[in-house]
């Protein structure tokens, strides 16, 4: 099922080309990798935005837009990511297949030409980014880190993330610091420019009706880099085990109706792992799903909660679990998302849960490739660890899971942050 994925390296770059008639769309995803580091997060965090400004061609971010109306509506999107402990810069492009057109404009050909030309050849004065593109995306990203205060369920995530891996890079916030943004200059930014195309491990993704060999020609003409790329090797998953000696518990306050319990939990599994899938098993039963134990004892049975999930953070081995909660519930809430991990390493969990499970997982593999983007989200994962899964061994793999493994897996999770964000005492 994943078998028309063609991997070759052109010009110091990942390319991963997926021939298939599934989608009506061509889709070109670049995933930009670095370490996260704190000197440089806040300036990285902006790049993408600047970047998307302007060309030599297209000096405007009008310009850009008009040309990509120009390409049958093709559109451009920019984000910025986490991966473990790596900081993702992302470009991606959708357009129109143009074997479906009279007209043989190539479409595919200048789409990817635009991506290279908006990487390779930005929009400069004097030698460096516009002073007034610069000044306006710091103030549009001031906002996107104002808006994660404003968004308690994300604030209380971030925080969580940031108490727990305080001493590690995955403690830092993706979108970087509000304090640094006045203070980065135009030179600074064009310098962490240079550093990515130098540095940095650029995967380019290429999915649709497509040719690899047209692909191939394509990006060794458009993506010509000057001098020589060195890229950092994958910071993949750090695999010493992490003991936990105490449970670290952090109460914050603020003027807030619900309060935001998050607890992280140190999982030792990795995407890596033999036992990721165990793993991927633990937390469908545990609180990834409608079916699972948080949401039935934590929000159902003891009507403690608004909502009660988890999430697994497969590149760094961390399990989240985030509810909203009265202020008075606090203890009792804590109390019963204890139990529950009590109970799935004690095996306390049925046959039917498991199956239901499976099944849940599996239908969420195969609808994520039902759409190019998640396509790409899936192989992306095999290029952080350095690993190599296709759709149809993580099919399998979840299939393969039998309830000692999971119990194997939940065994070795420790409870290492408590994060209660509540309202202001009267």
């Amino acid at each position: 099922m994943n078998n028309e994925v063609k991997e070759t390296e052109v010009n110091g770059i990942n390319l991963h080309v997926v021939e298939t008639k599934k989608y009506k769309t061509n889709t070109i995803v670049l995933h930009i990798k670095s370490p996260l580091v704190r000197e440089a997060v806040t300036k990285r965090a902006l790049l993408p935005y600047i970047l998307q400004n302007g060309t030599e061609r297209f000096p405007t971010r009008k310009a850009i837009r008009s040309y990509l109306d120009e390409l049958y509506g093709a559109t451009l999107s920019v984000d910025v990511g986490k991966k473990g402990e790596n900081q993702i810069l992302s470009f991606r492009m959708d357009v129109s297949n143009e074997n479906f057109l009279k007209d043989k404009t190539p479409l595919l050909e200048e789409a990817i030409k635009l991506l290279a030309d908006i990487i390779l050849h930005p929009t400069l004065e004097s030698g460096v980014f516009k002073s007034q593109v610069v000044t306006n995306e710091k103030r549009n990203l001031k906002q996107q880190i104002q808006s994660i205060f404003d968004d308690k369920l994300r604030y209380a995530n971030m925080r969580v993330t940031e108490e727990m891996c305080k001493d590690e890079p995955y403690g830092l916030s993706v979108w970087g610091y509000e304090d640094e943004l006045d203070a980065i200059t135009e030179g600074e930014l064009f310098e962490q420019y240079n550093s990515m195309l130098t540095n940095d491990s650029f995967d380019l993704f290429v999915v649709g009706d497509v040719n690899n060999s047209d692909i191939n020609r394509m990006v060794q003409n458009y993506f010509v880099f000057e001098g020589d790329r060195k890229p950092i090797t994958n910071s993949v998953e750090n695999k010493q085990k992490q003991e936990v000696s105490k449970e670290n518990v952090v109460f914050e306050e603020q003027d807030i109706k619900q309060g935001k319990l998050h607890i992280g939990f140190r999982t030792n599994t990795t995407f890596n792992d033999d036992d990721y899938f165990a793993m991927q098993m633990f937390n469908g039963i545990f609180g990834g799903f409608s079916h699972s134990k948080l949401f039935i004892n934590v929000r159902e049975k003891a009507s403690l909660a608004y909502y009660a999930s988890s999430r697994y953070e497969s590149h760094k081995g961390i399990l989240m679990v985030m509810s909203g909660i009265e202020f008075s519930k606090y203890d009792q809430a804590v109390s019963i998302i204890k139990e529950q991990l009590g109970s799935m390493q004690n095996g306390d969990f049925t046959d039917e849960e498991i199956v239901q499970t499976k099944a849940v997982l599996k239908n969420q593999v195969l609808e994520t490739i039902d759409v190019a983007k998640g396509h790409v989200e899936l192989l992306y994962h095999n290029s952080i660890a350095n690993k190599t899964r296709s759709v149809s061994d993580w099919l399998t793999g979840i299939d393969n899971v039998k309830k000692e493994d999971i119990v194997k897996v939940a065994e070795q999770i420790q409870l290492d942050t408590i994060y209660f964000l509540k309202g202001k005492e009267e």
